[in-house]
């Protein structure tokens, strides 16, 4: 059963009765048989959930500290021959002193145990009071001890791995201070990390524990299992609402509900190969340990134990994860969709506009079609010239209608320039265009890829003489889609000498085209058309080169989505290739998670744009093989494209984040695809 590198984990917040040890076992245990029915690889309870966190000076009662330590070792008879890994809070002593502890359990094992390192002092439950500090056992002193009548390690720094996960604990307080042992065991090589906790409410506490949490994932590429305690747990001066929560990488991946008076399960599917590519690409990552050694010099320091293989999981019928569709375009409510694309948009003007000033350049020279990339372009190169202070008159607007221009986008392109305010210029190539298929022998009624792409040179040589002419520079208009896929001509619309829209993959150029008309260029414009009619119109307009005659009604006949597939896909395509290094057997299956009603299953899937696309498995590998394909192919064309800002995560710059072979071969990536099915 292929897992895809996912891994599912699960927090539990039981119901507690105080000092009840037999009532909490029996809560734990049922917990523990919902989440092995679940496909759950590690399962998390609270801090000191076997005896309740509330106890106080009752810890002090031997036959509490008893009662607990016969619990665990019920507890591990009862996982025997089960996969699920189980962390629990326990009291543990050794060498007359108790230790607030986390005990991992296994198949019947005690796979080790870990105390808390920092012991709070600052509310009504000082636990130093009845807690000594696991720093007894940092580093080489770790102990073996016998607990539940097995031979076992106490000590903080542990790492636990089952199958390809290694996870490693904290203890509710660690989190709080301001170097965590997380943060080192991180750095040993935990990709999952683990807190028992039981963390009290008061105002505005939830949101900055969330913020903390959250962050502590992000910094650390990890997966993050905050499991606190909840109902039951006396509220003689606090109340425990059993925030439980889980976190990838800084996403929130599932949440408890709080002030619930029952018992609670989380469950999540951590993506444990993703946090382990983000880590081998991070060159800062493992750079330095809190003891000035090397992170591997430090990293041997734990002591490690293999639990086994993780639970026998079926993620192809049940994944605990949303996959999402269109990852480079922003959602959330509204306000965070604004300020996301006001970001956007921000990055590209201040990135042209230092290009302009630093140039000291008259004029900014753009190629206008009436298609979305050169308008998204345009509105970049007016933003940029209102930052300025420099009159909006100095950008020259070129429409260059040819063979294939339609009436719509002519029209869009000429309404557009005038009402933004720039000086417009039509000049059409299909004179010169004709004069060079006869200097090279072209047939004109042969509508291959030599007549498409001289008028695209054409078209260029326009641009890049005009600017010469009146002093400016070329902005380019191709975008980061284009550039992963190739579609563009080679020293035609893919050279310039500025790319605002070189990190900008097609799904955001028509999202960015689509949220400037609604809230930055709603202006009067030419025929009674504003600049946001016009706007929503080059949206919905068919994506088209338009570089081949029109059909018999004027209208678009060449598709690009037809001919190298919809871009919704190939975007999603791109983001997890380049961004997280997944084989293209992963991407085909998170694919169908993302674009179909049921894996197998053929689905009508309506992007954000409203646009309705029908996808079935067969679709989806199709275009998954011809993108592969094309982005191998046409690495040549993205080895030597324009300066251009970056903007996102994902960028195919040769100077910065994308340094591949020209020549590099497909063979291993179609192999991967061809397994499919077999």
């Amino acid at each position: 059963m292929e897992n895809y590198g996912f891994f599912r984990v699960a927090a539990a917040t039981p119901k507690v009765k105080v000092a009840d040890v037999q009532f909490n076992m029996a809560e734990i245990q049922a917990l523990v048989h919902r989440a092995e029915a679940d496909g759950v690889s590690l399962l998390v309870f609270p801090e000191l959930a076997v005896t309740g966190y509330t106890c106080a000076d009752l810890f002090g009662q031997d036959l509490l500290v008893r009662a607990a330590e016969k619990a665990i070792a019920d507890l591990a008879e009862c996982l025997s021959g089960k996969a699920v890994t189980v962390v629990v809070g326990t009291p543990v002593r050794y060498a007359g002193r108790l230790y607030n502890c986390a005990v991992v359990l296994r198949d019947g094992r005690i796979a080790g145990i870990v105390p808390k390192v920092f012991m709070p002092t600052y509310n009504e439950f000082y636990e130093s009071r009845w807690f000594a500090s696991g720093t007894d056992f940092l580093g080489a002193s770790a102990a073996r001890m016998t607990f539940a009548g097995q031979t076992v390690t106490l000590a903080p720094n542990q790492l636990f791995t089952i199958g390809e996960m290694t996870f490693a604990i904290e203890i509710c307080e660690d989190l709080w201070t301001p170097v965590p042992p997380s943060s080192w065991h991180a750095v040993a090589g935990a990709q999952v990390l683990v807190n028992l906790s039981a963390s009290n409410e008061v105002i505005m506490k939830h949101l900055y524990r969330k913020d903390l949490v959250g962050n502590q994932s992000a910094r650390t590429l990890s997966g993050y299992i905050y499991c606190s305690c909840g109902y039951g747990e006396s509220t003689q001066d606090l109340v425990f609402a059993g925030s439980s929560m889980i976190y990838e990488n800084g996403s929130l991946m599932a949440e408890n509900e709080r002030f619930s008076l029952t018992e609670g399960l989380i469950e999540a599917d951590l993506d444990i190969q993703k946090l382990t590519v983000l880590r081998q690409k991070e060159s800062t990552y493992r750079a330095y340990a809190p003891d000035g050694t090397s992170s591997a010099e430090y990293a041997r320091q734990y002591v490690r134990t293999d639990l086994g293989a993780a639970a026998p999981t079926d993620f192809s019928g049940r994944l605990l994860r949303h996959v999402e569709p269109h990852p480079f375009v922003p959602g959330g409510d509204p306000a965070e969709i604004d300020r996301r694309a006001r970001e956007i948009t921000s990055m590209q003007v201040l990135g042209l506009a230092t290009r302009l000033a630093h140039v000291r350049c008259k004029t900014a020279v753009i190629g206008i079609s009436g298609g979305l990339d050169s308008t998204l372009a345009l509105l970049v190169t007016c933003l940029a010239f209102d930052k300025l202070g420099w009159p909006r008159e100095r950008i020259i607007g070129i429409t260059m209608p040819g063979f294939g221009t339609t009436d719509r986008t002519y029209n869009n392109a000429i309404d557009l320039m005038h009402s933004l305010g720039i000086t417009l210029r039509e000049i059409s190539i299909v004179p010169s265009v004709n004069q060079h298929f006869a200097d090279i022998g072209q047939d004109p009624s042969v509508h291959d890829v030599t007549y498409e792409n001289c008028q695209a040179r054409e078209r260029t040589q326009i641009l890049m003489d005009v600017a010469n002419k009146e002093d400016g520079i070329v902005i380019g208009t191709g975008d980061l889609s284009e550039l992963a896929l190739g579609w563009c001509t080679y020293n035609g619309d893919h050279m310039s000498m500025y790319g605002v829209n070189a990190s900008i993959p097609k799904t955001l150029v028509k999202y960015l085209v689509k949220w400037a008309a609604e809230h930055r260029f709603d202006v009067p414009g030419n025929n009674g058309r504003s600049a946001k009619d016009i706007l929503l119109d080059v949206v919905d307009t068919p994506i088209s080169p338009e570089l081949t005659p029109a059909d018999e009604k004027g209208e678009i006949k060449q598709k690009t989505e037809d001919l190298v597939g919809p871009y919704e896909l190939h975007d999603f395509f791109l983001y997890n290739c380049f961004r997280l290094g997944y084989a293209p057997s992963k991407i085909y299956f998170l694919a169908c998670k993302a674009f179909l009603g049921k894996q197998g299953d053929a689905s009508v899937f309506v992007g954000p744009e409203g646009k309705a696309n029908v996808y079935t498995e067969e679709i989806l590998l199709k275009w998954l093989k011809k993108f592969y394909w094309r982005f191998f192919s046409q690495q040549f064309k993205r080895s030597c494209i324009p300066d251009g800002p970056k903007v996102g995560s994902v960028t195919l710059s040769p100077r910065g984040d994308w340094r591949m072979p020209s020549d590099a071969q497909v063979a291993l990536w179609i192999a991967d695809l061809e397994k499919i099915g077999e």
